[in-house]
C-alpha cells in the first residue's frame, strides 16, 4: 500500500510551495489512517508504519474511523470511476482526542486528506481530492481557503483560524498547491490539555478504573439501543467492540505504546458490566 506523504514544516519545504494558488486546510490533530478497496471488495486499512491484513490487529484509536469507512464508502461509485480499485489509496485522519479538545461527538471518526492514484503515480490536486471524498460517502478535511494567491500569503503574520471543531484556535494549517507541494505551519501559541492518563496504576487495575468510567449503565444501554437501531442484534460482544472504540478513540495514549493498559484486561471487564447490564 502506497506510503504517506512526507509534509514538512513550512520553513522546511520548497520554495515553490509559497507560489502559485494555495489551499490551507485545517491541521487535524489525530491518529493518521489510509485505506484502499481490494479486487475482492474488501478493505485495507493502515497506519504510517503498518498494513493490518488482518482487522483484529488495527489499534484501538483507529477502529472507529475504521468502522466509519467501511459502512459509509460508497464501493459502488469508486468501482465505476476507476478500472483497478486496488490502485488508489486514500489517506486521512483517524480524530481522536490527543492534546486538542475536539467536541468528537460532531466531529466524524474520518477526515479524508489525500488521494494517490495509482495509475497516474501521483497524488491528486487538493481540490480533485476533496470531490473525490465527497463523492465516495466520506468528509474531506476542512479548508480554510481555496485557491488563495500565493502572494496575498506572509508566512511570518498569519494567524491560525478557529477550528471548525471546536470552540477555540486549529492546530495549525496544510498548504498545498497543485504543483504537490506541501508544509505544515503549526499554531505554537495554542493552549492543548493533557490526556487523562492512569499512570498509577498499572494492568488489571488500570482496565478496571477506565471500564467503570466508560461503561457505565447509561452508556452501555444507550449502546445498545443505538445497535439495534442499525439492525445489527446488540450481543455482549457487539456493544462490548463500540465501547472499545469509543475508549480508544477518547483515550488513544491509554491503549497503545508504552505504559499503556493491558486492552484483553480492559476488554474482559467490559465485557462483564456489559453482560450484567444487558441481562437486567
Amino acid at each position: 500500500m502506497k506510503g504517506f506523504p512526507a509534509t514538512p514544516s513550512v520553513a522546511d519545504a520548497p520554495d515553490d510551495l509559497l507560489s502559485g494558488h494555495l489551499w490551507l486546510l485545517e491541521l487535524i490533530e489525530g491518529r493518521p489512517l489510509r485505506f484502499q478497496l481490494q479486487a475482492s471488495g474488501l478493505l485495507r486499512f493502515g497506519d504510517p508504519e503498518t498494513v493490518y491484513d488482518d482487522p483484529e490487529g488495527v489499534p484501538l484509536p483507529l477502529r472507529r474511523a475504521v468502522r466509519h469507512i467501511r459502512e459509509s464508502l460508497d464501493r459502488a461509485a469508486l468501482r465505476a470511476a476507476v478500472n483497478d480499485v486496488a490502485q488508489v489509496v486514500f489517506f486521512g485522519v483517524a480524530t481522536t482526542r490527543e492534546s486538542v479538545p475536539y467536541e468528537l461527538d460532531s466531529m466524524p471518526p474520518f477526515l479524508g486528506t489525500d488521494v494517490w492514484a495509482g495509475d497516474d503515480e501521483a497524488f491528486r490536486p487538493p481540490d480533485a481530492a476533496d470531490g473525490i471524498f465527497e463523492r465516495l460517502g466520506l468528509e474531506p478535511v476542512n479548508p480554510f481557503e481555496r485557491e488563495a494567491h500565493a502572494r496575498d500569503f506572509t508566512l511570518d503574520s498569519y494567524e491560525s483560524p478557529g477550528s471548525a471543531w471546536y470552540d477555540g484556535p486549529a492546530a495549525g494549517v496544510v498548504l498545498r498547491n497543485k504543483a504537490g507541494h506541501r508544509g505544515i505551519l503549526r499554531n505554537t501559541g495554542i493552549e492543548t490539555v493533557d490526556e487523562e492518563t492512569t499512570d498509577e496504576m498499572t494492568g488489571d487495575v488500570a482496565a478496571a478504573d477506565l471500564a467503570e468510567r466508560y461503561a457505565t449503565a447509561d452508556t452501555i444501554e444507550s449502546v445498545a439501543t443505538t445497535v439495534k437501531q442499525g439492525d445489527e442484534p446488540a450481543t455482549v460482544d457487539t456493544v462490548t467492540e463500540r465501547l472499545l472504540e469509543r475508549i480508544g478513540r477518547q483515550r488513544p495514549g491509554q491503549v497503545t505504546g508504552s505504559g499503556s493498559v493491558d486492552v484483553a484486561a480492559l476488554r474482559s471487564a467490559i465485557a462483564s458490566r456489559v453482560q450484567q447490564t444487558l441481562q437486567r
